[in-house]
């Protein structure tokens, strides 16, 4: 069995509250789990010491015992010196302006906006009143 510390949601509706859980990984997000280690409230500030709350002794003990915690509590236990801080990934595609907001700030900058590729319409033969297809000039 593959055990997991990850995040299992609650709360209500636009009001995240999140338990930090022992889990398998085959079992869904906010599912069954193993055991409760510690919470996550996103909506205090940040400074909060009530924010991120771990039981360290029974996080260390699913960690020896081979755990693999996902990467938002890779984070909080590296913050709290549990682990070691991970090497946060480099994500440039996802924080990078979409398409239009790209060509608006090309607009702004005076520069011209790239030229749509358009595909090309087949050409449409003609036929005569008399049904027979018109004959090529080529000829």
């Amino acid at each position: 069995m593959a055990v997991k510390i990850r995040l299992a949601r609650g709360g209500a509706k636009k009001r995240p509250y999140y338990r930090i859980v022992a889990t398998d990984s085959r079992t869904p997000r906010d599912g069954r789990f193993l055991e409760k280690l510690g919470t996550y409230h996103p909506l205090l500030p940040s400074d909060d010491p009530k924010r991120v709350t771990l039981n360290e002794d029974r996080v260390k003990h699913w960690l020896d015992n081979g755990a693999k915690p996902s990467e938002r509590v890779a984070i909080f236990l590296g913050q709290a010196g549990i682990a070691p801080m991970p090497a946060q990934p480099n994500r440039p595609n996802k924080s990078r302006p979409k398409k239009k907001a790209q060509e608006r700030a090309a607009a702004e900058e005076g520069a011209p906006p790239k030229p749509e590729k358009k595909a090309e319409e087949p050409e449409k033969k003609t036929e005569e009143k008399t049904g027979e297809p018109e004959e090529n000039a080529e000829a």
